[in-house]
């Protein structure tokens, strides 16, 4: 990636944020919690729910103490995140992209965390009885980052030597 443009992760996660928050107030102000909205009938439907806890409802809790860990969790997260891009303007844009997506991620969902007490999820996709967990799209972007960041480990494999 050129150093020319060192901000460009910094707007994705900007706009990855953004969509997230869009999407999620499209929802809330339009779906009523656990409504579901057939989308494609027997594959994907929206329906509004809120997870108190972190990725597929783990960690949830109602006592609020899983939820001030979660924030501060994911604070030293997008610190770390941001220190990495700050400090890597000439890396692969694979490492570069994938850490942006991720941040934004983060940010998105921290922003529910912080007003809402629990992220709002609400594409849920499911064939028969089988249910994948509902997530947003800031989920989304957090896994394509990972998934960068992966193809970029794997990329870096091939020019180390030996």
């Amino acid at each position: 990636m050129s150093a020319a443009f060192p901000w460009r992760p910094f707007l994705l996660a900007l706009a990855v944020a953004l969509a997230d928050r869009l999407t999620k107030v499209l929802v809330e102000t339009r779906v009523q919690p656990w409504e579901m909205v057939p989308v494609i009938p027997g594959f994907f439907q929206i329906v509004f729910l809120r997870n108190t806890g972190i990725a597929f409802g783990f960690l949830q809790s109602s006592d609020g103490q899983t939820s001030i860990l979660l924030v501060l969790f994911s604070l030293g997260v997008l610190a770390f995140i941001g220190f990495m891009l700050w400090q890597s303007p000439r890396e692969h844009w694979t490492l570069r992209y994938g850490l942006g997506c991720v941040l934004g991620g983060a940010a998105g969902n921290l922003y529910d965390r912080i007003v809402f007490r629990g992220v709002t999820d609400f594409l849920d996709f499911y064939w028969g009885r089988y249910h994948f967990p509902a997530f947003n799209v800031a989920d989304a972007a957090i896994t394509c980052g990972a998934g960068l960041l992966l193809l970029n480990l794997w990329l870096a494999r091939g020019k180390q030597p030996g």
